[in-house]
């Protein structure tokens, strides 16, 4: 397996890559980065990222975008700051929160008591303490700009120099998707666009991995900057999204 390599992009420019298992690799700046957690899981896997195709079903999806659409009872998502101190700005995130009702709660909790052993041998790891579950409304419009979720980036004279870590009990990130990706249906429970982007990451091809999630779906990774990733705006339809980030003991 070749740990290092030069992939040639259609923008005519060389990005250097390190491959961080079999079939993705990782702009090597983030290497040299100085930044708290440099947790990789392990490289001979297929994907950095562990995808639990049936966490829930497409019943109880749609009976949670059903739920949340009744409510009126929301805030806008902020954006994290240092210390947990979090501010709204629309031009980086435009989304809204919902709070997750007892029926639905325990459902999920039920769920993922019986994957947290997966996840936990897949990222080679003891989970401990998780946050409440965040249910995110994205709408025709709304998008999340480029973020890590434990880190702030840092830019001088527009260039990413760095990370700070100002969430340091996050580890593992989820994010539970009870909406589809889809472009040729139409309907509630799928949208177009919306698609999470994971800004350092590329495929063989020396293509931004892009995932197009599907209802059901939850998509489980690590919450440091190599995971820096972005919701792109949503076309049409309406994406729904279960998230929580949690603590954990590192091997």
């Amino acid at each position: 397996m070749n740990y290092n390599c030069v992939l040639n992009f259609n923008l005519g420019t060389n990005l250097k890559l390190d491959q961080i298992s079999n079939y993705v690799f990782c702009d090597r700046r983030l290497n040299d980065f100085d930044f708290e957690i440099k947790l990789l899981p392990n490289p001979y896997y297929d994907y950095p990222f562990l995808i639990i195709k049936d966490f829930l079903s497409q019943t109880i999806c749609d009976d949670i975008i059903k739920s949340v659409k009744k409510e009126d009872d929301f805030i806008d998502a902020k954006i994290k700051k240092e210390n947990y101190l979090n501010y709204t700005d629309k031009s980086i995130r435009k989304t809204k929160i919902y709070k997750l009702s007892d029926e639905y709660k325990n459902i999920y909790t039920k769920r993922f008591l019986e994957c947290q052993k997966q996840i936990e041998e897949y990222f080679s790891l003891a989970l401990t303490t998780s946050t409440k579950v965040q249910v995110l409304e994205y709408q025709e419009g709304s998008f999340y700009k480029a973020h890590s979720d434990d880190s702030n980036m840092i830019y001088k004279d527009e260039e990413l120099i760095g990370f700070k870590n100002v969430a340091i009990n996050r580890k593992i990130t989820t994010v539970l998707f009870a909406s589809s990706c889809d472009e040729e249906k139409k309907e509630y429970n799928t949208f177009s666009g919306g698609e999470l982007v994971f800004n350092f990451l590329f495929d063989e091809k020396g293509d931004v991995i892009k995932y197009k999630p599907k209802a059901g779906e939850m998509i489980v990774f690590l919450s440091n900057p190599y995971f820096t990733h972005e919701v792109l705006e949503v076309k049409s339809g309406y994406r729904l999204s279960l998230v929580q980030w949690h603590d954990a003991l590192i091997s």
